[in-house]
């Protein structure tokens, strides 16, 4: 938990992500414990957020032609 969050990768970032909502959920967790758990968790959640934002905008789609044949492929477009 002392890793710095930038060093992370997306899988570590995530793990220690569920750990800490495990800790969170148990109540064992003192006030103290639990708001700077609470802030680590969410700047983990938003370096998870940001990767996923990154690997998104490298997918492509691929373009069919008429015949149903690739020819192309195009920015992957969300929604």
């Amino acid at each position: 938990m002392d890793t710095p969050i930038e060093e992370l990768t997306f899988e570590d970032a995530l793990k220690e992500l569920e750990r800490i909502v495990g800790r969170l959920e148990s109540g064992e967790a003192t006030l103290d414990e639990s708001i700077r758990l609470y802030e680590r968790g969410d700047r983990l959640r938003q370096r998870c957020a940001e990767r996923l934002d990154a690997a998104q905008a490298r997918i492509e789609a691929i373009r069919l032609d008429a015949e149903g044949k690739a020819v192309g492929t195009r920015p992957f477009q969300a929604g």
